[in-house]
Order: structure tokens, then C-alpha cells, then sequence
């Protein structure tokens, strides 16, 4: 036996078409970037999927007589032409009723915690500015606002009055106060901290996030209600109008791809690129 090895020649990628109306396997490569995943044959594979959707449903919104107004560069949007077609296509095909009192009544019975106004919260906060870049005045900056919290903890009137003369926030002005702020406005590790805080407490220790070290304080902490139905009501509705729609346009389309003579690829879910 010699030292060469055998290498098994990679398959050849099958031809996909629509109806016998090729897709480039260049056109599938480009679109794989609107598609990433671990594996570079499932972002194929779903790039695949989401071209031949395309083709098939407008082929079919030709062959009905689907028209749209001609874009007077007709080259450079070509693409805005197109996804106009499929749009007036569903639009004509795709009608749903509006939601009933009693759809609406039920989702808000069964949802009234997504309904729920968020929570805002008040902190006020004394911020020693730090980079982990300098790691000496890092240490400097750490020791420094824990000193800071050992003295609050003993002198807590002193707050407002350390944080005008000490903090390198913008809000050292107003004492440090941040005004209200919900869930997200803040960094992570600030927010994590900020919401264990019972209403009127300090943290008992320097936060670290990634703009220094932070001693926060909850001055005020206001409970997101529940609407009552009738204001809730147009949310309601708008989410059951939206959610009936989506169902709707996915089952459009299932009927036009199984109309479809499709090849080269198999179809694994494949509503979900039009939907989306």
C-alpha cells in the first residue's frame, strides 16, 4: 500500500428549482448570511428554504395576476418589486376576523401578568469611576468605595451630600439621584443590584460594573399595575389580531408550497422565512 491517501470527492450540491425554475446556488450562498447558524449546511439549508418560499409564491402571485406599480429603476429594485408582489398577493388571499369580546376577555384573564404595567424604581447612586486598564487606581477606587459604604452604613444622612462631592456621574448635581428607571436602562450588574433593594435600602457593598464601582440606594419603588380590560383592551386586541394573522399567513403558504413542484431541497418548516 502506498502513502497516498484517497480522498472522497465532496457530492455535488443538487440543483434547486421551483416549478422548474432554477435557483442559483450563488443566489442560495448570499442568502446564508441572512441566516446563521453552527453548521454551514443548516444556514444552506434554511437559506434554501426561504428562496424557494419566495419563488413559489410568486409564481403563484403571477400566475393569479397579482400587479404592483413598476418602480421606474426597475434593476435597482427589483428586490422592493418583488417583496411588494408577495405582500398584495397575501393581502388579497389572507383575511382574518377581528378578535371577539370573548377572546379578548380570555386572554386577558389568562395574561394579566404580560399586561402588568413594569415596575419603576428610583435609585440615587455614588459612582467612583474605575478602569480595569490601571489596575493600581482600580484596587485605589474598590477600597475606596467600601470605605464609602462602611460610612453610609453608619452615617447614611450623608449620602446625598458624598455623592455631590465625590461622584464622577452626571447625577452627583442632583445629589446622584437617576431619576425613575425600569427594567433594561440600566447595566446588568447595577439593575441586579438595584432590584433586591427593598424600598429605602443601600447596597452593603461597592457594585462593580463595567464604568467603576457604585453604591446604590432605592429611594422609591412604584409596582406596575394591571389595567383594568376596557384600557387594556386595545393591546388585547392588537396581539390576537396579530397572532390569527401569522397563523393564517403560515397556513397561505403551506397550500401555495405544496402546490409547488419543488427539487433539490426538503422543506423543514417551511412557513417560518415568510412569517418572520
Amino acid at each position: 500500500m502506498t502513502g497516498h491517501s484517497i480522498i472522497t470527492p465532496k457530492p455535488p450540491t443538487p440543483e434547486v428549482s421551483v416549478n422548474g425554475v432554477t435557483i442559483p446556488a450563488k443566489a442560495i450562498a448570499a442568502e446564508t448570511q441572512h441566516h446563521p447558524a453552527r453548521r454551514p449546511e443548516a444556514a444552506w439549508q434554511a437559506a434554501a428554504e426561504a428562496l424557494v418560499i419566495r419563488e413559489a409564491l410568486l409564481q403563484a402571485a403571477r400566475a393569479r395576476g397579482i400587479e404592483v406599480p413598476a418602480a421606474p429603476d426597475a434593476d435597482a429594485v427589483k428586490e422592493v418589486e418583488e417583496d411588494a408582489l408577495i405582500q398584495a398577493f397575501v393581502d388579497r388571499e389572507v383575511t382574518t376576523p377581528d378578535p371577539d369580546e370573548e377572546s379578548c376577555r380570555r386572554y386577558f384573564t389568562n395574561n394579566a401578568d404580560k399586561l402588568r404595567a413594569p415596575d419603576l424604581y428610583e435609585p440615587v447612586h455614588i459612582l467612583l469611576q474605575a478602569s480595569k486598564d490601571d489596575p493600581d487606581s482600580y484596587e485605589r477606587a474598590r477600597q475606596e468605595a467600601q470605605t464609602l459604604v462602611e460610612h453610609l452604613q453608619k452615617r447614611p444622612d450623608d449620602f446625598e451630600r458624598i455623592a455631590r462631592d465625590r461622584s464622577d456621574c452626571s447625577s452627583s448635581t442632583d445629589g446622584g439621584r437617576l431619576g425613575q428607571v425600569s427594567r433594561g436602562q440600566t447595566t446588568p450588574a447595577f439593575e441586579a443590584a438595584m432590584m433586591k433593594l427593598r424600598q429605602g435600602e443601600m447596597t452593603r457593598e461597592a457594585i462593580e460594573t463595567p464604568y467603576g464601582f457604585h453604591i446604590i440606594r432605592l429611594d422609591q419603588l412604584v409596582r406596575g399595575q394591571v389595567p383594568e380590560f376596557e384600557l387594556a383592551r386595545p393591546l388585547v386586541e392588537e396581539f390576537l389580531r396579530d397572532a390569527s394573522w401569522r397563523r393564517a399567513v403560515a397556513q397561505f403558504v403551506s397550500l401555495v408550497v405544496g402546490e409547488a413542484k419543488i427539487s433539490g431541497v426538503e422543506l423543514h418548516g417551511a412557513t417560518s422565512p415568510l412569517v418572520q
